[in-house]
């Protein structure tokens, strides 16, 4: 892949993309609110953002950031390897991806906010920060 620029938001993809936002999840329209017209930290969120082969739920292009709100079929072993391989394509593209389960942002989803934004402004003890799931 290197050298190589991926297609971002893919016309042959764009299809789905479009059943996706109009299927969203509970915890996805949380999120949304959240998020929209630059309400966090006036970034950019899209939702649905296709990198390459794989849509994201959502994903800030400034700050290359990735947000993935995972249901509990994420926890069967195909999908933590699909997970897994998604995760390493975004990474070699300079992508971070944060995960969290849709039950933490149902449960408190401004909780959510508060570890992304420690990931964005890390401690100083903590900079360079690893990004992955956080776990409650």
């Amino acid at each position: 892949m290197k050298n190589m620029k991926p297609l971002r938001n893919d016309p042959i993809l764009k299809q789905r993309r479009k059943e996706l936002r109009h299927k969203e999840t509970e915890a996805e329209r949380i999120f949304w609110s959240y998020v929209r017209e630059k309400q966090f930290q006036n970034l950019k969120f899209y939702r649905q953002y296709s990198v390459g082969p794989y849509i994201l739920d959502f994903y800030c292009p400034s700050i290359q950031l990735a947000i993935e709100l995972d249901g509990g079929h994420h926890n069967d072993t195909d999908n933590k390897i699909y997970d897994a391989e998604r995760t390493e394509y975004l990474k070699e593209l300079k992508i971070e991806v944060l995960r969290f389960s849709n039950n933490e942002v149902l449960e408190d989803a401004e909780d959510i906010f508060e570890k992304i934004n420690v990931f964005l402004n890390p401690p100083l003890g903590l900079r360079g920060g690893q990004g992955g799931r956080y776990e409650s």
